[in-house]
């Protein structure tokens, strides 16, 4: 059950560093923009308020980052908060911008914070 909590909370981690690349680089580029959805002007007006959104999956991914590598039990505590803040985020995103967001963020992190309690 471990291993399959620690794979989890890394492939969240990698969906985040993604995501940090699409928004804080990619953003005004073609890929960036069929990524979300969004035309040419509207990418190159947000592009600032993009790449602060990547800096914080950027931070969501570092932390649980940490979370796999710190010693118990501050490594699971540290999974544990970074997967609920995702989740949390993911289902306001869902809310509030777009349903996708529950099936890109809030889904993979609920899991894995299932696999994670789980694992305990």
């Amino acid at each position: 059950m471990q291993t399959a909590a620690h794979a989890s909370v890394a492939l969240v981690a990698l969906i985040h560093v993604y995501f940090l690349v699409l928004e804080m680089f990619l953003w005004d580029t073609p890929r960036g923009r069929a990524a979300f959805g969004t035309t040419e002007e509207f990418a190159a007006r947000s592009a600032t308020l993009a790449a602060n959104q990547g800096l914080y999956n950027g931070f969501m991914a570092a932390g649980l980052i940490w979370g796999l590598i710190a010693g118990d039990p501050v490594g699971h505590q540290a999974q544990i908060f970074f997967l609920s803040c995702l989740v949390v985020a993911g289902v306001y995103g869902a809310v509030t911008v777009s349903r996708r967001i529950l099936y890109a963020q809030a889904a993979p992190a609920a899991l894995a914070l299932a696999l994670v309690l789980a694992a305990g």
